[in-house]
């Protein structure tokens, strides 16, 4: 980026093995790399004859395998090489691509072929996200949760958040990881999306997370003086337990609350 002119795009290309979550955490957390280029959005392929079988592969310690949580991060998911298999088989991937990141927009392809505009300018962490992120939000995919180690969990609470609260509802999720689910077991975000109401703020606020990093902006978008405001938020990750989630929202994002331990919370989770 020290060289005179400026790029038109760049494609960076990780590993089969990387996790992009923490390329993606460069941009937001580099100061001299964010003021020069910003991060458009993830893309990734998943191999239709193999796909299946690397998203149901079993980690030893309860670990997520890498291509799970490469969907589950992914604004762009691309299944290939559709031709290689029957509808059946089609099928069952989709289905469980969209159990893993129902947010995700899904393209299928044969030899990677999809035109530019598919996958370029997404603009899937910007401000320019918030003209379209409501629309897709409603359009978020409710597949049922096969019995997969990352889900896809969402809901809408009607009203307006104390920013302070939020950041604090947000913290404990991405920072001191002691929300569990009903099992006992300590809920992990990956990914974080949302558009939420602020008290006292005229405009529509985003918020994104990746891992323990999280952004809480202003969009271009302004509530309408008679529009019922709300907040609607969407968790990739593991161990999720919706009801639990929202609960916990509404208790700890309300205007008026009591100092009360909510469901979920009752320790700390064990650090990894």
């Amino acid at each position: 980026m020290q060289k005179k002119g400026k790029f038109d795009y760049i494609l960076l290309e990780t590993t089969g093995l990387a996790d992009p979550g923490a390329v993606a955490s460069m941009f937001w957390v580099d100061a001299e790399l964010g003021s020069d280029i910003y991060l458009d959005g993830i893309i990734t392929v998943v191999d239709s004859k193999y796909g299946l079988k690397h998203l149901t592969e079993e980690k030893p310690d309860g670990l997520v395998n890498e291509a799970t949580r490469q969907v589950a991060l992914a604004d762009m998911i691309l299944i290939n090489k559709t031709d290689l298999v029957s509808e059946e088989e089609l099928n069952k991937l989709r289905t469980t691509i969209r159990s893993i990141n129902g947010l995700g927009k899904v393209l299928e392809t044969q030899r990677s072929r999809t035109h530019l505009s598919n996958i370029l300018d997404l603009h899937a962490y910007d401000t320019l996200s918030g003209i379209s992120l409501q629309k897709k939000l409603q359009h978020v995919s409710t597949a049922p949760h096969l019995d997969q180690s990352i889900v896809t969990v969402t809901f809408d609470v009607p009203g307006s958040a104390e920013e302070e609260s939020l950041n604090v509802f947000i913290q404990n999720l991405l920072w001191e990881k002691n929300v569990k689910n009903k099992d006992g077991r300590c809920m992990e975000v990956i990914r974080l999306k949302g558009l939420v109401s602020i008290k006292d703020k005229p405009q529509q606020m985003i918020v994104q997370g990746i891992h323990e990093l999280y952004e809480l902006e202003e969009s271009r978008v302004n509530w309408k003086d008679d529009a019922e405001r709300a907040c609607q938020l969407v968790f990739i990750g593991k161990n999720l337990d919706k009801d639990i989630l929202q609960q916990l929202f509404i208790t700890a994002v309300a205007e008026t609350k009591e100092q009360t331990t909510a469901p979920g919370q009752d320790g700390a989770c064990p650090p990894h």
